[in-house]
């Protein structure tokens, strides 16, 4: 039996694969090549990177909300450049009649 799992529409940050050290004394992860490894969701909140740990069941659901993110983000951008565009011909038609 699998679980549903349900995830927000556009989600900002990025998936990733996160290495890191447990700090165990007699732990694997000592020598700094066998390290733990988990899939993360990584963004950013108030300056600080955050890490969310992603159940493998989460990861290709909240993959595809982050690159949905992404995308819309880009498009954002572009009509907003293009707004900056006429704008600026705006004020360079109306100093030229003046």
């Amino acid at each position: 039996m699998t679980r549903r799992t349900t995830v927000p529409r556009l989600v900002r940050g990025s998936v990733i694969n996160h290495r890191r050290r447990c700090g165990g004394a007699n732990c694997r992860c000592t020598d700094g090549v066998s390290l733990h490894e988990s899939t993360v969701l990584s963004y950013s909140e108030e300056g600080r990177t955050r890490f969310l740990m992603l159940p493998p069941e989460f990861v290709e659901p909240v993959r595809a909300a982050t690159d949905r993110y992404r995308a819309a983000r880009g498009g954002l951008e572009d009509r907003a450049n293009a707004g900056l565009a006429a704008l600026t011909a705006t004020i360079a038609a109306a100093k030229a009649k003046a």
